[in-house]
């Protein structure tokens, strides 16, 4: 299978390659509507101006991780720059899939990867024991995981635990989020709460080192949790959660802040909240793959993302967070007419941003951070968890998904039944016809 797909894989890279300068035209593969798209247009100009030399973008886009790897560890594709999650940066360290930045051909004057703040490198660089992760990646959005919910139905007391998709009076009104490793680094922090509370183990440890006890625990709480879950959702659960026609949903900040806006303006209310376990915190972070075949360009794009500039038109744009914090962020950010309260944010922005009029949605308190722990790949336990979520997702099936497999079933059953006796009919006829010719 793996020599058809990079037989797939070399036939379209060299169609699509044919005839284009790949010294003056930058790959870049991104997830779908995460830039803006005034940011991408300019680079080509800006470019110039700082290296004299013309560069056309040829700009793609994904929706998982796993289709954008493949790609490139089978497919062998050329992408120059890539925008992964950070467990997938993490896989590609380990599969010597990334190639290294090249810093050292920008002016220093020029330089703007020092922007990235300083608690998004120390989180990066817990991906690998051996190399200097800052030197094959710079983050670009992040977040944390938690529970959009509508107020009208839920009291945010009832949230303070993950432990709240266990509780019977959610029963139907919880989408869950269709990502194992999200849910996983999750729940397994619900499941330890009294070994972490007693200092037996850290948060960290837990995410990072995945055992079939621990995901046995995890899973045995989300089958128990069975008759709460209305579905296992990708991209959906947001937009339902708009139409006020769920309770809540098992979210990732930025989807949470999209679909806070976006109720707003047909008048629903939703708020968002992190459980006092603690969550995991994402990242996604540019890279050079290994068959990059302009690294020049992609060094200067990753720095040009940089840019306090673009790193707020893009967070404007997309409504993720950058990993820049610089002044002139911190102080897009801090927006007392807008919000009432304020949060600690010197985690990420220094030691003067202790009192910050913020979106808590988007940029949490420093009380939370200190809850959340870096999601991380799988391993040789990525197998195991994929066999544990597909046995809870099987025997997840609500009621009204039990119901449309019962139509569909006896809709094939029916068809088939009417064809039996249509081939049979015309069987008939033939066998009449042939009596009368004789």
């Amino acid at each position: 299978m793996k020599k058809l797909l990079s037989l797939v894989f070399a036939i379209a890279f060299a169609i699509g390659s044919f005839g284009v300068d790949r010294a003056h035209t930058l790959k870049v593969y991104n997830w779908a509507d995460y830039i803006d798209e005034d940011v991408l247009n300019k680079f080509p100009a800006w470019y110039k101006a700082m290296t004299g030399e013309e560069v056309e973008v040829i700009y793609q886009t994904f929706d998982i991780n796993e289709s954008m790897l493949t790609e490139i560890e089978v497919g062998h594709e050329d992408y120059d720059v890539i925008c992964p999650s950070e467990y997938i940066i993490e896989r590609m360290l380990k599969a010597n899939l990334l190639k290294k930045i090249n810093k050292d051909i920008i002016p220093e004057d020029m330089r703007f990867f020092d922007n990235v703040a300083p608690f998004v490198v120390n989180m990066f660089q817990q991906m690998s024991k051996t190399e200097n992760v800052s030197d094959y990646t710079v983050g670009y959005m992040w977040g944390t995981t938690g529970f959009i919910y509508n107020p009208k139905f839920v009291n945010r007391e009832d949230l303070r635990s993950w432990g709240a998709i266990l509780d019977p009076k959610f029963e139907g009104k919880i989408y869950m989020k269709d990502a194992f490793r999200d849910v996983y680094s999750v729940i397994v922090l619900y499941a330890y709460r009294d070994e972490i509370a007693k200092g037996l183990v850290t948060r960290a440890e837990l995410v990072e080192n995945i055992t079939p006890e621990r995901i046995q625990r995890v899973e045995d709480i989300l089958t128990a949790a069975k008759d709460n879950i209305a579905g296992w959702e990708v991209d959906f659960g947001k937009e339902e959660m708009t139409k006020g026609k769920t309770w809540m949903n098992l979210s990732w900040s930025g989807d949470a802040m999209w679909a806070i806006d976006e109720a707003a303006e047909m008048g629903i209310n939703l708020e968002y909240i992190v459980p006092e376990e603690g969550s995991n915190v994402w990242f996604d972070g540019w890279c050079i793959p290994k068959y990059a075949k302009n690294e020049k360009a992609a060094s200067w794009f990753i720095n040009y993302m940089c840019i306090p500039e673009n790193a707020i038109k893009n967070m404007d744009y997309i409504g993720y967070v950058s990993v820049i914090a610089t002044p002139e962020v911190s102080e897009w950010v801090d927006d007392d007419e807008e919000w009432e309260d304020t949060q600690d944010l010197s985690y990420f922005f220094g030691p003067e941003a202790v009192a910050v009029h913020a979106n808590p949605v988007l940029y949490p308190d420093k009380s939370i951070i200190e809850r959340c722990a870096l999601m991380h790949d799988a391993g040789d336990m990525n197998e195991d968890l994929v066999k544990m979520w597909n046995r809870v997702k099987g025997d997840n099936l609500s009621p009204v998904m039990v119901g449309i497999i019962i139509v569909v079933v006896l809709g094939i059953v029916i068809f088939a039944v009417l064809q039996v006796l249509n081939n049979r009919r015309q069987q008939q006829l033939q066998r009449k016809r042939k009596s009368k010719n004789r």
